[in-house]
C-alpha cells in the first residue's frame, strides 16, 4: 500500500517580463505563481526526513529560476514550464497543478489579473 500527499505553494510572487507585447518585456511586472504538487510518500512520512521529499525551498527555488529566467510570450507556456521543471527536479511528483497569475494583463478593461491553470501528469 502506498500514500500519496499534496504539497502546495500559494501566492508566490516574482518581477518578470513575460508578455506578447514590446513593452511588456520593456516595463515587466509582477507574476505570481501557485504550485500544487501530490507527492507519493515513499518512505518520508515514515522517516521524517526533508530528504526523502519534495523541499519546498528547493521548489520554490526551481519556480523563481523559470519564472525570472527567459521570456515566454504566454503564461500558459510559462506554467507548463513551471510544472516540468518540478516534476523534473523532483521525480516523486505525480501531478504538478500550476497556477499563473498575471495582474496587469494588457486587457482593455477592468480586471484584476487574468490567470491560466496547467495540469501536468507524470
Amino acid at each position: 500500500m502506498s500514500t500519496a500527499y499534496t504539497i502546495t505553494l500559494q501566492n508566490c510572487a516574482f518581477f518578470a517580463r513575460h508578455g506578447v507585447h514590446d513593452e511588456e518585456e520593456f516595463l515587466g511586472q509582477r507574476f505570481f505563481v501557485d504550485a500544487e504538487l501530490d507527492v507519493i510518500a515513499g518512505d518520508a512520512l515514515e522517516s521524517d526526513s526533508i530528504d526523502d521529499t519534495v523541499n519546498y525551498g528547493i521548489a520554490f527555488t526551481v519556480i523563481e529560476e523559470i519564472v525570472t529566467g527567459k521570456r515566454r510570450y504566454l503564461i500558459e507556456a510559462l506554467a507548463l514550464d513551471i510544472a516540468k521543471g518540478l516534476c523534473e527536479k523532483f521525480p516523486q511528483i505525480t501531478r504538478a497543478k500550476i497556477t499563473v497569475r498575471k495582474p496587469n494583463a494588457p486587457v482593455p478593461g477592468v480586471l484584476d489579473f487574468v490567470q491560466v491553470s496547467v495540469e501536468h501528469f507524470v
